[in-house]
């Protein structure tokens, strides 16, 4: 919208780049061109302001196949004014002096007819397309046909229109027949995910079951080798048990010896001292005799020499010598009880006596 600003009776207008002005006064063509800043007056002027910008335009519509299904469109036109001349003059796109706004709706005027040649295109391709194949390839063949349809229209050309793309964005059937397609594309997925589920578990279980065959095999391998080491340890243990029996041996041997030797040499030291002492006992035997028989003698002369003088004494020496040596020979007696009867004895022999 163009920026219009009044003084005094005047009015100023200040143009964007991407519009096209062109002023009128009368039948005179004053200013013509994108851009522009001019005075002019409101009651005299007449003003039109053509966008010369690429606008997008947005449409929606509903079409039916040959198989009779409802779809949707959705496209997009890139367009621009190419003529903003033949554009002024076919469509009204005069402002208001005061404001700057458009009197009219041009541009709703050339949605319009975009749209409806492009649906005319479109309806056109897809009443001859079944649903299936428009959902495969409907995109694009609508896409071209809107194209070349719009590129042949003439009317465009004659508004001063340039179509510079068009874009198909979404071809969708009604809610239940996407439903309805939906269901065996999801099936199949479904069926798809399921063979790889399988696929996953088959191969986890064949993982699992070499992963299980490799252990037993382990196990396998390490039993053997146990097996192996037990009877290496039993040909160790029992050459170990050979060696010490054969040492063993040599030492009770050597120890046999060694006790027949200590034996020997006991049994000769022990005949060696035997005979020693027989002989030291025969030598204290005939010494013992020899001591015994002088003696003897001696003692036999010491009788025979104290009969000769026992011979020579009387009676009454002899007993009191007897008496003395019974003494000699008594216990100790602590005291003596003397009976009359032996008192009286004693007396008498003594009375006698005197």
């Amino acid at each position: 919208m163009a920026d219009i600003t009044r003084r005094l009776g005047w009015r100023h207008l200040r143009g964007a780049p991407t519009a096209h002005i062109r002023h009128h006064r009368g039948t005179r063509l004053l200013h013509d061109g994108p851009g522009l800043s001019f005075w002019f007056r409101a009651l005299t002027a007449a003003i039109s302001e053509v966008p010369v910008d690429d606008r997008e335009l947005a449409m929606t519509f509903h079409a039916r196949t040959s198989d009779f299904q409802d779809v949707a469109v959705q496209a997009t036109v890139t367009y621009r004014i190419s003529d903003p001349a033949v554009a002024a003059a076919r469509l009204d796109f005069s402002i208001d002096p005061d404001s700057g706004a458009w009197r009219a709706a041009p541009l709703e005027q050339l949605g319009t007819l975009l749209t409806e040649t492009a649906q005319q295109h479109a309806l056109d391709v897809l009443s001859r397309t079944p649903l299936s194949a428009a959902l495969v390839d409907g995109v694009t063949a609508v896409r071209e046909r809107i194209a070349q349809g719009l590129a042949g229209e003439p009317r465009l050309p004659a508004t001063g229109i340039e179509v510079v793309a068009v874009r198909v964005v979404a071809l969708r059937p009604e809610p239940e027949v996407e439903r309805a397609l939906r269901t065996p594309a999801r099936e199949q997925i479904q069926q798809e995910a399921d063979r790889a589920t399988y696929e996953r578990r088959a191969v986890a279980v064949e993982r699992e079951r070499a992963i299980a065959e490799n252990e037993l095999a382990s196990q396998i391998e390490l039993a053997r080798r146990e097996e192996q080491l037990v009877d290496q340890r039993g040909t160790n243990a029992r050459r170990e048990a050979e060696e010490h029996a054969a040492a063993d041996a040599v030492r009770a041997e050597a120890e046999a010896a060694r006790t027949v030797r200590l034996a020997d040499a006991e049994a000769a030291r022990t005949v060696r001292l035997a005979e020693a002492e027989a002989t030291r006992s025969v030598r204290l035997a005939k010494a013992e005799a020899e001591g015994a028989r002088e003696v003897g003698e001696a003692r036999a002369q010491a009788q025979a020499a104290w009969l000769r003088v026992h011979g020579d004494v009387d009676v009454a020496t002899l007993n009191a010598l007897t008496g003395t040596r019974l003494a000699e020979n008594l216990p100790r007696i602590d005291s003596v009880t003397i009976s009359p009867d032996v008192l009286t004895g004693l007396l008498t022999r003594l009375g006698t006596r005197e």
